[in-house]
């Protein structure tokens, strides 16, 4: 089976630490964007011809368009859709309301991911969020009344201005929700963005806040029935992002939309990242690179390293058993026989045990 990502590169407005690639209002080419987005599906038959398991609608905000507009894309997915498939879109909560969630629901979506961050109004605003909390329990509860019962919040960790205290009580209000899955990520200051324009004067969290507020979560989550199945994810039983696996296990996806990414038979590629070439040429690939075997367990090492189970692969651990004994004695692995995961404190310094496979 095969993942679907489609791109929507379009928000209300752009978060202070945001650097994906979208474009702040743009209601003009909304139209023809989504028609770019049905023909590049259609091209793509044969990629799909396996069956569709997955789809995630991801931006941007997603939810800045019609509703009507995601479902007919929607619609076209639905040729090659296996039953059961899980269906999600990211939404902002000043972006929907509860007749545009209603008809996202009646028309398949069954997963809705909204990007909440902070608890605290002031941390939002500092954000560049578009969005308060109060906006944001509105958006919550109309999703819930209009049948979503799997729906995750993003929460982030890390921020100016955000103490210990702040963090947690984001956490535990989170948990108060009840929400199928929670994704806590620490904030990361990119090249290109306000806040990298501002880093040398923003008070950020020190290394030992930054760490502690992560073990908050996980400690908070695991005592609230969550299972941390993945670095930064949090799920109830059977609730795990199905789609987001499928990245960190090597299943095939294919990628729609601007500078959307695919992964087929080892090889990746990409779409124009130029809106304009997009909409004129939906389809026409980029940097398409075959995986040698050496890179493709390199990366299936890395990659697999993310989910809390590790990796099984007797091959693998075979091929890498210096750098896995290295990173044992080191505390940073452990390992049973043909299994491997992390460690708690290697969790911590993931990029350091990642690199060793690279």
């Amino acid at each position: 089976m095969t993942g679907v990502y489609i791109h929507i590169p379009f928000c209300r407005q752009k978060c202070a630490y945001c650097d994906f690639l979208s474009f702040p209002r743009r209601e003009d080419i909304f139209e023809a964007y989504k028609d770019a987005v049905i023909s590049e599906i259609k091209q793509a038959r044969n990629l799909l011809c396996d069956g569709v398991d997955t789809i995630f609608f991801g931006g941007g905000t997603p939810t800045i368009l019609p509703a009507s507009y995601l479902c007919q894309i929607l619609v076209e997915l639905a040729k090659h859709l296996a039953p059961g498939a899980e269906i999600t879109t990211e939404a902002n909560p000043c972006t929907v309301d509860f007749n545009y969630l209603k008809a996202l629901r009646n028309n398949g979506f069954n997963r809705i991911s909204f990007g909440l961050q902070a608890w605290q109004n002031k941390l939002l605003k500092i954000l560049g969020r578009p969005h308060d909390r109060e906006l944001f329990l509105n958006a919550y509860y109309n999703a819930v009344k209009a049948g979503f019962n799997n729906i995750n919040l993003d929460l982030m960790f890390s921020l100016p201005y955000q103490s210990l205290d702040d963090w947690n009580e984001t956490v535990y209000s989170a948990v108060q929700l009840k929400p199928a899955h929670i994704s806590a990520y620490a904030l990361t200051i990119e090249e290109g963005t306000p806040f990298y324009e501002q880093r040398h004067e923003l008070p950020l969290p020190d290394d030992a806040t930054d760490r502690a507020m992560y073990h908050a979560a996980c400690e908070t989550l695991g005592g609230s029935g969550y299972n941390h199945y993945e670095i930064s994810n949090f799920a109830t039983q059977g609730s795990e992002c199905r789609h987001n696996i499928k990245y960190w296990c090597r299943d095939s996806y294919v990628g729609f939309g601007l500078n959307s990414h695919s992964f087929v038979d080892n090889t990746r590629w990409r779409n124009s990242c130029d809106l304009d070439e997009y909409i004129k040429n939906p389809g026409k690939k980029y940097d398409v690179i075959h995986l040698t075997g050496g890179d493709a367990d390199a990366e299936a090492m890395f990659l697999g390293l993310r989910l809390t189970q590790g990796v099984c692969d007797s091959r693998l651990i075979d091929l890498y058993s210096d750098i896995i004994e290295k990173n044992v004695a080191l505390g940073l692995l452990e390992k049973n026989h043909d299994h491997i995961r992390l460690t708690k404190y290697g969790r911590d310094v993931s990029n350091r045990v990642f690199a060793e496979f690279i």
